[in-house]
């Protein structure tokens, strides 16, 4: 059997045997700061009393309880370091940031996003990446949300198109064409769709030397600017080439001739300019925001210069005047650029609308001659309602002498041809009278 210890007030006695909490002995410890809790060997091989006893001091651990308790030491330090200390926790904290944002996707679980681009430089190399979403905010200065315009996987939610300016990209988004434009290259983010394809396309033969003919370039991304509003000009434009003999044609059509076929006609093409005007108007919208706002273009204007813009008076100021001279010019140069395709797709706007307001003239047209129809059959249809009811009433007549029953008019030989004319000239009769009261309630 276990002995007891002889100092009832020693921290480390364990007594084998549970006592009453009135036989426990009493003393008094002096007062210190409380250790971190932890179990003797002892207590636990007796399973007496249990005392606290201190614990050594937790190591830092792997993974994400290892930074936690990295971060803990680094602030301790911190206090008992003064300003020195500050300095070299700040540090470390931003050499810890730097690695936190890519090992985010990994502590969650997830699989970091990589997207396949078209990669175009200014002296027209195209060539095809992979690129994580972590590169690619690190390579356009971007943050991340700016990236949900052009981010693929959000094409439903990001329909409408927008232009967005950053410091060191400019972000557009028009239809199926998602890219990011900067001072030396741009990304082209479902380059296989037809907006992407229609804007390399054009965007390629502007950037080959021997199409320039002596003149001076524009900035490359003002390039990229214009080709990517004129691939998607010229497509709305196609469609509404293609759409408008179409609606010409049953419009000449449809007033003598209604079938299914026509009528089904009509519809899509009813379909197509809603979308077409639709997506002309957003556009509409876009360029008109862009031009009421002059800073946006200034922006553009001194993307890749050692330029500024003043936050009161929201002048351009740059270190080189000649660079400064450059920027207005630019500035006038996009303005009149955007005027040229807004007009342009004001045209194709308004045509669609015309388009799809004669369409639902013709529809209102349909509808009134298939009401006029139903009109006619209507009438018709009372008309025979009319002489079936003064039929019938002959009918009854003609039931009532059918009956098995004496009469005493069989035996008389001119009774038959009696009856038969009052029923003829009495239904008759009928008709006409009934003709003559609708007529008069104008029910006919």
């Amino acid at each position: 059997m276990a002995s007891v210890s002889s100092s009832p007030c020693s921290p480390q006695a364990v007594l084998p045997i549970p006592l009453p909490l009135h036989l426990l002995p009493r003393c008094r410890l002096p007062r210190l700061p409380l250790p971190p809790l932890g179990l003797s060997a002892c207590a636990r091989r007796a399973g007496g009393l249990l005392l606290p006893l201190p614990l050594p001091a937790p190591r830092a651990a792997e993974g994400n309880d290892g930074r936690a308790v990295a971060e803990e030491q680094d602030s301790e330090e911190e206090e008992r370091g003064g300003d020195g200390g500050a300095r070299d926790a700040d540090s470390a904290g931003a050499s810890r940031g730097s690695g936190r944002f890519a090992a985010d996707y990994v502590s969650l679980g997830i699989k970091e996003p990589v997207y396949e681009v078209i990669e175009v430089k200014s002296h027209g190399r195209v060539s095809t990446e992979k690129i994580s979403r972590r590169q690619l905010l690190k390579s356009s200065g971007l943050r991340l949300r700016d990236t949900r315009s052009v981010d693929p996987s959000l094409w439903l939610m990001n329909s409408m198109p927008s232009l967005l300016v950053r410091e060191q990209a400019i972000l557009l988004n028009l239809g199926s064409l998602r890219a990011i434009a900067m001072h030396e290259r741009v990304l082209i983010f479902n380059y296989n769709s037809p907006g992407g394809k229609a804007f390399l396309e054009l965007l390629l033969p502007r950037l080959n030397p021997r199409n320039i003919n002596g003149g001076p370039a524009m900035p490359f991304q003002l390039e990229v600017v214009e080709a990517a509003l004129l691939s998607r000009i010229q497509r709305l434009e196609r469609r509404l080439m293609h759409v408008e003999p179409r609606v010409a044609t049953l419009l000449e059509v449809l007033p003598n001739r209604l079938t299914g076929d026509v009528l089904e006609q009509l519809r899509l093409s009813k379909q197509s300019l809603v979308e077409l005007g639709s997506r002309a108007g957003d556009l509409k919208q876009m360029l008109i925001d862009l031009l009421e706002d002059p800073h946006e273009i200034r922006r553009i204007c001194i993307m890749g210069r050692n330029c500024t813009l003043d936050k009161l008076s929201d002048d351009v100021e740059c270190s080189v005047p000649l660079e400064k001279h450059i920027a207005e010019e630019e500035e006038e140069e996009i303005e009149m650029l955007l005027e040229n395709y807004l007009q342009r797709c004001e045209s194709c706007h308004g045509q669609a609308e015309r388009l799809l307001d004669s369409a639902r003239e013709m529809e209102d047209s349909i509808a009134v001659n298939l009401s006029s129809r139903r009109l006619e059959v209507s009438r018709v249809e009372l008309l025979l309602q009319v002489g079936t009811f003064c039929v019938a009433v002959g009918a009854l007549i003609a039931g009532i002498f059918g009956m098995n029953l004496t009469s005493y008019l069989e035996t008389n030989s001119w009774a038959f041809w009696a009856t038969t004319g009052g029923i003829a000239v009495g239904a008759v009769a009928g008709f006409f009278l009934m003709y003559r009261y609708l007529k008069a309630r104008k029910i006919l």
